[in-house]
Order: C-alpha cells, then sequence, then structure tokens
C-alpha cells in the first residue's frame, strides 16, 4: 500500500469485500492494513478531527468515488438481490437462486443539462442472467454472441433500437459481463422519452424473436472471427495486465483459467457447433433470452429534486447513526480520527520493501532505426518491427488552411468520416468491411506543442489502421474510397452519429471531469490549450449538444465536404508505417499506390495563418499565434455534480528548456509526497497530484473531490513544501524512479518510431532529456518550484467542475457557467 519505486498496478475491487473482511480476528489483518480501510471507506468522523465539538459526517474515499457511479452497480445488486457472502466463501457473487418470474424495478438520477435533448432524458435496461463462468466454450460462446446482437450497424439492437432516434445510444451498462459467478447480459436504451418506455420493451422483446427466426449473416460471424485473429496477433505492453483481467473471474471462482487461453481452440470448436448445428446461436439465444424468467427491467427517469433528496437522505442515515452512539462511542470515534491522522502525518518506512536505485537505470536509451522516404510526393517514415504478421498505418494531415469557423466541426467530421459510407459502400457495407479486412480504421484531431517554442505547434488530424498482411490492398482501398468519394448525403445516419456522440460526450463528463477541469483552466495560457478547448473541453460539448438540438442537420451535411477537401490533402500529409522487414517492400508499394489514387485531391491551399514554421519531415507543420497573450482566468462550471474536479495549470517551459526535467521530477514528487496525503488520504477524494506536460503546462488536478476552494489551497501547500525544500533525496529518488517508470515503459511494435513521427522528437532529444532527469538535484527542484510556481511568478488558470457553491459565486474573481 506505500507509495514505493516499483511501478505496480492495485485495484482493490472493493464491490468485492464483504463486512466480514474489516474483521482483524477472522481474516488477520494487519494494523495498517485496518487504517487502510478506515481511510478508503467510509467512516463516521468530526469534520475538524482535532476538534471533538465539530460535527460529525460521512468520509472515505469510496464514499466519495461512489457518489454518482452507480448504474452497473445497482443492476448487478438487483439482478443478484439474493447473493449472500461469508469469510469461507468470499466472491463477486455467488451463485443465484433462479427467478420464476422476471422482475421490475425503477430508480431515479439526476437530470443532465447537458443531454442531447432535454426532455429525453430516461433509461431503460433489460437484464438477463446467464450461465456459468466456469464453463469456459459457454462463456465464449455468450460474449460472441452479445458482440454479434450489439456490436455496430449490422447488429440487430443498433438496427432497432439506435436507429430510430428513439434514444441517443444505448445505455452506459449494456453487452456481456462475464465479472460474476454467473454471467449476464444487459441491453437497454438512454436520452429516451418517458412515453416510449412499452415501445422499447416490445423492440427489445420483438428483436430477439426476430434473431431466434433469422439468425445472423455469415460475413457478420466472420468479421468476429476475424477481430479475435486480430486481437491475438496485436502485440500490446499491457498483455500480461490485460491477461490477469481476463482470467481472474473465471480462476476466483474455480474454473480452469488455461482453458480459457485456449482461444484459438475455441474458435475452432465455434466453427465445428455451426457447421454441425446452423441454429446454433439461434438456439443459444431462445435459451438464454427467449425462455428466461431470470430477466431484470430496470428503468431510470430524472428527478429535479435528486440531489436534494439524496442530501436529505444522507443527513438521515447521519443522524440515525449519530442517535444510535453511546457516549463511548463518541469518544472511539474522536480517537479513532486522531490516530488516523496520525497515521496519515507520518513519513512511511519503506524501508522494508524491495527498491530500485537511480543507479540500476540505463543511461543509454536504445536507438529505433527509421527510413525516411516519400511516396507520390508525400513523406513517408518505415519503421520495421516484429509486428507478428500485422501491418500498422498512419497519416498526419495538417489543418493549416482550414477556416477558423469550421475548426469546431473537426471533432465531428473525424467521428463520422469513417462511418459514413464510401465508393461503392453504403455505411452498413463500409462497417462490415472494416471489420472484415482490417483491426480498426479511424480519425481524430491532433494537436503537438513545438518542442522549443510554447506558442508554436501543429494542428491536425491523424488518420490510423491495421491489419494483417494478406489484407494491405484492401485497407489501402477502404482509405482510397474515404479520400476520393466519402458519402456526405444521410441526413438521418449523421444524426444518430450526432446523438451518440453527443451522449458520449456528455456522459463522459463524470469519468474524465479532471481532465475537462485540467484543458479548461489550461485554455488561456498557450495557444495548444486554447485549441484544445475547442477541440475536446467543455466548449466541444456544448457544441455538440447545440448540433443534436437541430432539427435540420443540412447545414452541417454542408460542411463537410468542405472540411473535407482541407483536411484529406495529400499536399498536407505525412504517413508512417510500422511492418515486419519481409512485408515492408510490400506495405510501401501499396503506400505508393494509395497516394497515386488520391492525387486528385492534391491542391496547394494558403495556410490561414501568415506565421508559419518548416520543419524537416512537414514543410507546412508548426503555426504560431503572434496575437496569443496569457492570461490568468479562474472559471467555475456549476453541474449537478455530488463532486468536484479541480484544477489549477502553471505556464512553464517547453521540452528542450533545460528546466524541464526538474519540473517533471518535481511534479511525481509532490504527488507522492504531498499532494496525495493532502488531497485523498486527508481530503477524501477518489485521487489528485500534479503532471508536467509536453505544451509547457505544469498541472495540479483532483478528481472526484468533496472539497473545492480547500484542494487550491492544498495545491499552494504543495508549492510551499517544494520551496521550503521540505524533501529527502529518497523522496528524489523515488520520483525520478517514477519518471524513469515511464519514459522507458514498453513501446509495442506498432508504436515504434511514432514520438519522432508525430512530435519530431528525436532519440537524441529523448538522451538529452535523459541526462538532465539524472542530472536534477534538490538545488534544482526548489529553484523551479519558486521561480515558475511561486506566488508572483507565475501565469496560472483555474478550473472547477462541481455543485453549486455559494462563495464562488459570490466571488468576482470566478467567471461561473
Amino acid at each position: 500500500m506505500l507509495n514505493r519505486s516499483l511501478s505496480t498496478f492495485m485495484n482493490a475491487f472493493t464491490e468485492t469485500y464483504s463486512d466480514s473482511v474489516i474483521n482483524s480476528t477472522s481474516i488477520g489483518c494487519e494494523k495498517d492494513m485496518l487504517f487502510f480501510f478506515r481511510q478508503e471507506g467510509w467512516r463516521l468522523e468530526h469534520k475538524t478531527p482535532t476538534d471533538p465539538s465539530s460535527r460529525l459526517m460521512f468520509k472515505g474515499v469510496v464514499f466519495n468515488e461512489m457518489k454518482g457511479e452507480f448504474s452497473l452497480l445497482l443492476l448487478l445488486h438487483v439482478l443478484f438481490v439474493n447473493a449472500r457472502y461469508t469469510h469461507k466463501t468470499l466472491r463477486l457473487f455467488p451463485s443465484q437462486t433462479h427467478w420464476d418470474k422476471p422482475r421490475v424495478d425503477h430508480v431515479t438520477c439526476r437530470p443532465d443539462a447537458l443531454a442531447p435533448d432535454p426532455m429525453k432524458q430516461n433509461t431503460l435496461c433489460m437484464s438477463y442472467l446467464l450461465g456459468d463462468i466456469t464453463d469456459t466454450f459457454e462463456t465464449f460462446t455468450l460474449s460472441l454472441l452479445s458482440s454479434l446482437m450489439i456490436s455496430g450497424p449490422n447488429s440487430p439492437f443498433y438496427k432497432a433500437l439506435i436507429e430510430p432516434e428513439i434514444g441517443s445510444d444505448f445505455s452506459s451498462s449494456v453487452g456481456f459481463d462475464g465479472s460474476t459467478r454467473q454471467a449476464s447480459f444487459t441491453i437497454g436504451l438512454q436520452g429516451m422519452a418517458e412515453a416510449d418506455t412499452e415501445t422499447v420493451k416490445h423492440i427489445i422483446a420483438q428483436s430477439i424473436d426476430d434473431i431466434i427466426a433469422t439468425g445472423f449473416e455469415e460475413e457478420q460471424i466472420e468479421a468476429l472471427l476475424h477481430k479475435i485473429e486480430i486481437q491475438m496477433k496485436h502485440q500490446s505492453t499491457s498483455f500480461g495486465l490485460a491477461l490477469a483481467s481476463y482470467i481472474a473471474s473465471c480462476w476466483n471462482h474455480d474454473g480452469d483459467p488455461v482453458q480459457l487461453l485456449k482461444i484459438s481452440e475455441n474458435v475452432s470448436r465455434f466453427r465445428q457447433c455451426l457447421k454441425e448445428n446452423p441454429r446454433y446461436l439461434q438456439d443459444k439465444v431462445q435459451h438464454y433470452f427467449k425462455d428466461n424468467t431470470h430477466r431484470l427491467t430496470l428503468t431510470m427517469s430524472p428527478d429535479e429534486r435528486f440531489l436534494e433528496k439524496q442530501a436529505e437522505a444522507e443527513e438521515q442515515k447521519l443522524q440515525q447513526k449519530i442517535q444510535n452512539l453511546s457516549d463511548a462511542d463518541h469518544k472511539d470515534i474522536y480517537e479513532k480520527g486522531l490516530q488516523l491522522l496520525a497515521v496519515q502525518s507520518t513519513t512511511q518506512d519503506a524501508s522494508c520493501l524491495p527498491a530500485l536505485k537511480v543507479s540500476d537505470i540505463e543511461p543509454i536509451i536504445p536507438y529505433t532505426p527509421v527510413q525516411l522516404g516519400t511516396a507520390g510526393g508525400v513523406p513517408v517514415q518505415c519503421c520495421e518491427q516484429p509486428t507478428n504478421g500485422m501491418v500498422y498505418f498512419r497519416a498526419m494531415c495538417n489543418l493549416n488552411s482550414l477556416p477558423e469557423d469550421l475548426k469546431i466541426y473537426v471533432p465531428l467530421f473525424c467521428s463520422v468520416i469513417t462511418k459514413l459510407g464510401c465508393g461503392e459502400l453504403d455505411y452498413r457495407q463500409q462497417a462490415q468491411r472494416i471489420e472484415l479486412k482490417t483491426g480498426g480504421m479511424s480519425v481524430s484531431p491532433q494537436i503537438i506543442p513545438d518542442t522549443d517554442d510554447l506558442d508554436l505547434y501543429e494542428q491536425g488530424i491523424i488518420l490510423s489502421s491495421s491489419c494483417l498482411d494478406r489484407n494491405l490492398p484492401d485497407m489501402f482501398q477502404l482509405w482510397s474510397d474515404i479520400f476520393n468519394s466519402p458519402h456526405f448525403d444521410d441526413e438521418q445516419h449523421l444524426r444518430v452519429l450526432v446523438m451518440m456522440s453527443s451522449q458520449e460526450l456528455s456522459n463522459g463528463i463524470s469519468y474524465s471531469g479532471h481532465m475537462y477541469a485540467m484543458t479548461r483552466a489550461a485554455r488561456t495560457l498557450v495557444p495548444t490549450a486554447d485549441l484544445q478547448e475547442t477541440f475536446g473541453g467543455m466548449d466541444q460539448v456544448k457544441f455538440m449538444k447545440s448540433i443534436a438540438e437541430m432539427t435540420d442537420l443540412t447545414s452541417v451535411l454542408r460542411k463537410l465536404p468542405w472540411i473535407k477537401r482541407h483536411l484529406l490533402n495529400p499536399e498536407n500529409m505525412r504517413c508512417a508505417v510500422n511492418a515486419t522487414p519481409q512485408k515492408m517492400s510490400d506495405a510501401a508499394g501499396e503506400v505508393e499506390r494509395f497516394m497515386g489514387n488520391i492525387a486528385a485531391n492534391r491542391k496547394e491551399r494558403k495556410p490561414v495563418r501568415p506565421t508559419v514554421v518548416e520543419r524537416a519531415l512537414d514543410p507546412q507543420a508548426a503555426s504560431s499565434e503572434p496575437h496569443f497573450k496569457p492570461c490568468q482566468m479562474k472559471t467555475y462550471f456549476q453541474l449537478p455534480f455530488n463532486v468536484n474536479f479541480v484544477s489549477e495549470c502553471v505556464r512553464t517551459v517547453p521540452f528542450s528548456h533545460a528546466d524541464y526535467a526538474s519540473l517533471c521530477i518535481l511534479a511525481r514528487m509532490m504527488t507522492a509526497k504531498f499532494l496525495h496525503g493532502e488531497i485523498r488520504e486527508k481530503g477524501g477524494a477518489y485521487g489528485g497530484g500534479a503532471r508536467m506536460g509536453g505544451g509547457g503546462l505544469f498541472s495540479f488536478y483532483s478528481y472526484r473531490d468533496p472539497n473545492s476552494t480547500q484542494t487550491l489551497s492544498a495545491f499552494r501547500g504543495g508549492v510551499e513544501w517544494a520551496r521550503a525544500g521540505k524533501f529527502t533525496q529518497q523522496d528524489i529518488n523515488e520520483a525520478k524512479l517514477s519518471v524513469f517508470s515511464a519514459v522507458d515503459a514498453p513501446v509495442a511494435p506498432s508504436d515504434k518510431g511514432l514520438g519522432c513521427f508525430l512530435n519530431g522528437i528525436t532519440d537524441e532529444l529523448k538522451q538529452r532529456y535523459r541526462e538532465r532527469l539524472f542530472a536534477v538535484t534538490d538545488k534544482n527542484l526548489i529553484d523551479v518550484a519558486g521561480r515558475y510556481l511561486g506566488v508572483g511568478q507565475q501565469t496560472c488558470g483555474v478550473a472547477i467542475l462541481g455543485p453549486e457553491n455559494e462563495s464562488i459565486r459570490k466571488d468576482p474573481s470566478w467567471v461561473v457557467k
């Protein structure tokens, strides 16, 4: 549990603990483990632990984590309503008595101010209890069946629920779940009107009947099995952790983990089952869905007083607890609060734990060879790697020539350009083709800060795809069709995609609120952050909501071809290919043919900004904002949350600056040795810390935080702690090891050379940065803390996303949204 130099993964999986776990006599927990549970779990404690006259309140890290995090847990709770635990049979959920008839339940939620349609905020989920996950082949089959039923525009539930625009998207808890002893499947819809509840129930039942009657197309099944083949060949740096996570549930419930890993054997057996019984999957649907009485229908509707009622219920629960306390209980709570505070304030003794030394770190990085060339006049970087029969393609398309008023549409363009159809393929055929012939095709906005100047940057979009060696021509034909003849004529399908995108953005705020806070806090500090707010911040969330509310999307459709002319232009493009040495010549040949196929799109366009800085790989890459003036701003977004997401960002130095390495070490050390204790352990937030970004921004943040301005004071406290030099050489060494764990993190063969391709960060630059990390001293850390982060020295921005805050609303220094 202690902070240490080793890079490890830990997750408490807190929902697996029963009451009996927090019992040192039955489990044999050590004293520090009990303190951990007291700190992390729910507890009664005085608001000010040192003042017994201050009011008692609920505290705990998990208490704040779980506020608003209840949809999946609620489904599992009701679906497994009879679950009981003992310390001898502790599992996620034990076997469940099968219901003799379906059940119905209803809950309320907070209204979503950013929902695509404010009048349609209801959700319906229908969940089915399936088989025992220790039957590994049956679990494998049901997982495949789930994908066939819900994944992509060719799936029956997508056609029946999403395309008619009854709701905005599938519910957040949807698909196969094998984390419990008995697996479950959930299908549901969010963003729907309450009046459509019975309609949606009927559609789900009818879709199941239709699947039983007609089954699935052979090409759909082949596309899914192709996806499995890709997953087996793709090499990921998190392979071990993903594997452990994949087998954990089955193994925990006494299943055979080895059998679970025999994926090729399961695929062969699956094919054999289909061959022997063409209705194999239909029979499964009949058994697990049509004839299954262990079915829960859960509906959820917004309640304007939801947060108020929740606060009242919490206060009522609190008062009930307090009323039942004896004088001895009050004394015990006070003493335990002091004990916990003492533990939190004590320097951890980690001397008994294994540790690396800075001297153990290799001083020189291994170099990654790349070959630079051209194809049809377009720069191409080739990187030969052991990619296990896969080819990886990327293309960076600059958007310097795109008019300013179209920039906010770029994320929408990126999300739909591979989903609207192209060439002779409609959107369904295109989706099927992509699944059959590639490992996926994506387009996303890209903002790349300059390594030497905070006011220089590259703006563009990155195209990414991968495929098996044998499908190279097919993958590039798909890209050619997207460049030459994308379909921009289906307003109805565009509306479906817009609603799904808007709903996804709205849902994402509660999960990634700290990222939105950091983006907003930084927007007035550097041009890259201002553009990032446009592409992926609260501005983009509100923009997509406004698009989703439009009754006529014709004007949006008309803009897409204009954006395409500027972005999908070989004149402003560079490419990268990673493949095996044996396949690189074939891949290079396909890139050459691809450039020939899209040559008609090539057109020299004048950059919108006059200030352009040349680079070697892309002559028109970097833009500057000559009139950008950094300024300070504090922004508060009042949202229907129970907790806060807080950030403060400071403009510092670019990657190549001599002080950059010191600021990186400082951020890691301040997080581990000060901010973690103040924000999480004492403050109760689920997370918090500091990070130094490549764009020259030193960012403080907190996540699911019960505090707001108190956390800003903790940020300031961290700076003063560093300026006063209240750290040891061991603290510095551990921070260095932590930074090196990220710097030296394994890079998958598919991603080798990408740092140079995208950011222009060569191996020489990486080596120089490495040497500076080794050389950082305590004096360097005290110096940069004072010069860049000290009060009066920095240009900073602040942003908070959270519930109504009266003191901030009355403070004229804040902009309240």
